[in-house]
């Protein structure tokens, strides 16, 4: 029986077998998931996927009764119609009436054990009724004898299932480490799961064992109807196998969807390779996908990653709990690639008129010659002011900007966005009020990375002249820069011509 005739038998097949709805857990003052939400469809494999320490086995635990979680609802609908809150159940009742199956990280096997009683322990709940919960199994009682039958034979059909039956009298702990990681697969099977819970099978397999997982998943999923929810870091599992992958970053759902439309998904890319945002389109450029590259030009595509749910909208951890000591746990506002990435997106959606209204000059050899002498030598001609930073300026003064990777925290990438919109010299960023740092914020995504690295204040010192320890390393050619080079120190406003000599 294929999962085409399985949905037909079953008219509730498509429905969703696991829905998570608000789901938060918390240890202290650490948040482990923020209201998280997402489903999972009765007959498919749906992936959870994201970086380390995303939250995913968390999400497990809460599912598999090992956590009681803080907030929310996790309800499993099983085929018969009957619907049950995981989170209300006691532990031992998710699997055996839920019928909610897992495995975890590490492989958890009876080493000293027989493959085969490995799978007969995992029908003990059938052979315990089947006695009476009494001797009578000792002595032969009929309806024991058809229930150890019966246990046998699904076991040894496991077995075969999971191409290790030819090892059935072995020790559990003699077989290969891929061949041990389908053991345990086929033991939950015995449960008779309608849900599948497997936290990473693929881990520490070589190619060869992937493959042979990936078909025994396909087997469950196709032959069984079982539907299946699976943590995976292999990539090359997830992609071949899932009908379904869920991204997780901090505890947050960042994308939701196809295989595909994940693997595009320029969020999910930021949070995987862990670089700041203006560096993620160098890297997709130096791999070749230029599809993506397009999207991180454009936006992301609505139709592509998470809807506006309340896990989506949750955004970045910024909670902070005090502790009886003192002490204060807090995650760093925007530590999310994926948000980060999304704070920028909808900045240069917002900020076109305000910031890029007028865009800078680049000067010439040509133009600061033909440029005639101004009358205040002092300044050059300001733009007019708008909603964005006040004190923007046409040109840098002089024709030659300062240098601003010299203020910790402006690198090469920043420097050449503060100069394309009329920044170009440590007295201007001395000058800065609290609108200006806002609304340059909001232009690089830096949500208070301005105050907290205090720009403002580095720019003050060296307008004056004067080094700070960051810039002495710029000096020595320790720090990256876009100058020839490193010092190029801003002299007294007064000191600077308009035009040339």
């Amino acid at each position: 029986m294929n999962a085409s005739s399985i949905q037909k038998a079953n008219p509730g097949m498509n429905d969703a077998i696991l829905q998570v709805e608000h789901l938060s857990m918390k240890f202290g003052g650490l948040v482990a998931i923020g209201d998280l939400s997402f489903q999972a469809r009765r007959g498919e494999i749906t992936a959870l996927i994201g970086p380390n320490g995303a939250g995913k086995t968390t999400v497990f635990n809460c599912i598999t009764g090992f956590y009681k979680p803080s907030e929310g609802m996790i309800t499993l609908n099983r085929q018969d119609g009957s619907t049950y809150l995981l989170e209300r159940l006691p532990n031992h009742e998710i699997p055996a009436r839920a019928k909610v199956a897992r495995t975890f990280q590490n492989i958890r096997l009876f080493s000293g054990m027989t493959l085969l009683e490995n799978l007969l322990v995992a029908q003990h709940n059938k052979l315990m009724k089947a006695s009476g919960y009494t001797v009578l199994g000792l002595f032969g009682f009929s309806g024991y004898r058809k229930a150890s039958a019966e246990s046998i034979e699904l076991a040894k059909h496991w077995l075969e299932k999971a191409d290790i039956v030819d090892r059935a009298d072995d020790p559990a702990g003699d077989l290969p480490y891929g061949a041990q990681r389908r053991l345990e697969i086929a033991r939950a099977m015995c449960t008779g799961p309608e849900l599948l819970c497997l936290d990473e099978p693929a881990a520490g397999l070589n190619p060869k064992e992937s493959m042979a997982l990936n078909a025994l998943l396909m087997d469950i999923k196709n032959t069984t109807g079982t539907s299946i929810l699976l943590i995976e870091h292999d990539m090359s599992v997830v992609m071949q196998i899932s009908d379904h992958v869920v991204v997780l970053e901090y505890g947050r759902k960042i994308s939701d969807g196809n295989p595909q439309s994940v693997r595009t998904d320029p969020r999910v890319i930021a949070a995987y390779l862990g670089v700041d945002d203006e560096e993620v389109e160098t890297v997709l450029t130096e791999v070749g996908d230029e599809d993506v590259i397009e999207q991180l030009d454009t936006g992301p595509d609505s139709a592509h990653g998470p809807g506006t749910s309340s896990s989506y909208l949750a955004g970045p951890v910024t909670e902070t709990v005090g502790h009886s000591e003192g002490e204060r746990v807090t995650v760093s506002k925007g530590a999310s690639k994926a948000g980060q990435f999304d704070a920028r997106a909808k900045a240069a959606a917002s900020q076109p008129a305000s910031l890029a209204t007028v865009p800078a000059a680049k000067p010439t050899a040509k133009s600061s010659a033909a440029r005639p002498p101004a009358k205040s030598p002092a300044k050059a001609p300001a733009t007019p002011k708008t909603s964005g930073i006040s004190n923007r300026l046409a040109a840098p003064r002089g024709g030659t900007a300062d240098n601003l990777t010299r203020i910790k925290g402006i690198g090469t990438v920043n420097e050449q966005k503060l100069n394309q919109h009329g920044i170009f010299h440590f007295d201007q960023i001395a000058a800065w009020k609290k609108s200006d740092v806002e609304a340059a914020e909001a232009y690089l995504a830096f949500d208070g990375r301005i105050a907290r690295e205090e720009w403002v204040k580095q720019a003050k010192l060296l307008s004056r002249g004067k080094e700070t320890e960051f810039s002495r390393r710029v000096d020595a050619g320790k720090v990256e820069t876009s100058h020839a080079s490193g010092k190029t120190a801003a002299k007294p406003a007064a000191s600077k011509r308009g035009g040339r000599k």
